[in-house]
């Protein structure tokens, strides 16, 4: 796929998104449904979801909605690539996990992944959505723009 037509699956997405979720309010549902459409628009997208932040820990993060196999189920702030974006608050793109010292290998079919911040509308870090695939180099900037984008829009607007 050409960065060109992945901008144009994103923008795609991004309306589907936003459309479906006008209205709804309920965080959950939000990111329920981010992570399905997501998942369903790119066929590289292996495992997709979201880490949220947990009340009661809150230097760890908690799975939340995702598409996949089973993902870990808690993830402490700076260990592996999760835990690394939720401690900077900066995108992580990693073209091979194993060359990650500190990767945590949820599911060992994972060779690629992009993991963005998400902030809610104070600016506070409520998550992370994770994205993983099975080829290594699956992510771009492009998808960094689009994601960091549609999760802004979604969460933090």
């Amino acid at each position: 796929m050409t960065p060109d037509q992945k901008a144009a699956q994103y923008a795609e997405v991004a309306m589907e998104i936003a459309a479906v979720l006008e209205g709804e309010a309920n965080l959950v549902a939000r990111m329920a449904t981010v992570g399905c459409l997501l998942s369903q628009a790119f066929d590289y997208f292996y495992w997709t979801g979201f880490y949220v932040v947990d009340p009661e820990k809150p230097d760890e993060l908690v799975v939340g909605p995702y598409q996949g196999t089973l993902g870990c189920l808690r993830i402490a702030f700076g260990r592996g690539v999760c835990g690394a974006a939720a401690a900077t608050l900066e995108t992580q793109v990693v073209e091979d996990v194993h060359a990650i010292a500190n990767h945590i290998a949820c599911d060992v079919n994972t060779n690629s992944e992009i993991v963005v911040p998400v902030l809610g509308k104070e600016g506070e870090l409520i998550a992370v959505f994770d994205v993983d695939s099975t080829a290594r180099g699956s992510f771009d900037a492009t998808d960094k723009e689009w994601l960091e984008g549609i999760l802004k829009k979604t969460f933090a607007a």
